[in-house]
């Protein structure tokens, strides 16, 4: 049974809003009630449709009982198919009422890096990347390469990427971890299948004002930058390596030619790895209390199989298997994977009373 008190508190919290974003506000005031409300309003319209659908079937009821035969048979039919919908809308209320992740919302750093198998590595982490980069285009996202380092014959030893757009960090969060790939390389000649694997790591870009980075906390060191790049490239200090001393979290950045430019991205990065650690830590005391979770977020973890001779990929954590292997590198199926991932997450939240 849903809780009445939190559903009449949700309505009032509503009415408030709307009432207080009415009169004179400053523009900071305003846009922060703006958020809240724009956040709460899906849960107040789906409050207002089951109470709807509740006061209908009382009326239903009393006329599927009155004496009028004809009216007592229509009433029970609609009656009928009202009791089949009335669990879906609580069920779905349940889901809407869990608390929210206070990242979801944010913008991510998507890291790429190839793990054992050699260059077949390499080129795995170069179509990971570009399944996610498609997955956003899908979804109207912006994809921007921070820092990468090309593989010996193609793809990724590394590649670090903001990806903005809305509800980013919601959709990609169950995917850090490893990946592992099995399928027969283009430089294999005895047509043997080979097992490869990339770590993916996807961490909320949080805002400033969300994590703050104190200057006496930082030892910044300038060095020439390697690799190709043009000319002025490797002929000047621009090269960045920032370490967090609190932590030991060291983040280095030498795409840009300019050094100023290469500190805002080794910042960036370096506050959202920062954010993501106290994320992880205050997790890790929450897990303590659950009995199940979709994956430990250990990025250690084997998380999903991409068996190419099968066509098909396996996520181990929920033991869910999906044979549309093209279309998911394609970035146009990968949705199936994430639905059913974070369906078992609100199952088991749901179970858990969380």
């Amino acid at each position: 049974m849903l809780p009445v008190e939190r559903l009449d508190a949700i309505i009032a919290r509503a009415e408030a809003l709307q009432e207080e974003m009415n009169a004179e506000l400053p523009p900071e005031r305003f846009v922060e009630l703006s958020k809240e409300y724009a956040e709460i309003d899906p849960l107040v319209s789906a409050i207002k449709i089951y109470r709807a659908a509740l006061a209908e079937r009382e009326e239903l009821e009393g006329l599927a009982a009155g004496d009028d035969a004809e009216m007592a048979e229509l009433a029970s039919t609609e009656l009928a198919d009202l009791e089949a919908r009335v669990p879906e809308m609580e069920h779905a209320l349940e889901i809407l009422l869990l608390p929210r992740d206070a990242a979801d919302d944010l913008n991510i750093i998507l890291e790429v890096r190839a793990g054992t198998g050699g260059d077949e590595a390499a080129l795995f982490a170069g179509d990971l990347f570009r399944m996610y980069q498609r997955f956003g285009e899908l979804l109207g996202w912006k994809c921007e390469v921070i820092n990468q380092s090309e593989g010996d014959v193609g793809g990724f030893k590394e590649v670090v990427a903001t990806m903005r757009g809305k509800g980013a960090f919601a959709a990609l969060k169950f995917e850090s971890g490893v990946h592992r790939v099995q399928r027969v390389p283009e430089t294999e000649s005895g047509g043997r299948i080979h097992t490869s694997a990339a770590t993916v790591a996807v961490l909320p870009e949080p805002e400033e004002v969300d994590i703050k980075v104190e200057e006496k906390d930082l030892r910044v060191d300038v060095f020439r930058a390697s690799g190709p790049g043009g000319q002025s490239v490797n002929t000047t200090d621009s090269a960045v390596r920032i370490t967090h001393l609190p932590t030991g979290i060291t983040v280095s950045q030498q795409d840009e030619k300019s050094q100023h430019k290469n500190r805002a991205k080794a910042m960036k990065i370096l506050r959202a790895r920062l954010y993501d650690a106290e994320r992880a830590r205050v997790e890790s005391e929450r897990a303590a209390a659950r009995k199940g979770q979709v994956g430990s977020g250990d990025r250690s973890e084997r998380i999903r199989t991409y068996n190419f001779p099968q066509g098909r990929v396996t996520d181990h954590r929920i033991n869910f298997t999906l044979y549309k292997l093209d279309r998911v590198m394609a970035g146009e199926s990968l949705d199936e994977v994430i639905d059913a991932l974070v369906s078992e997450d609100q199952a088991q939240r749901l179970a858990e009373g969380i």
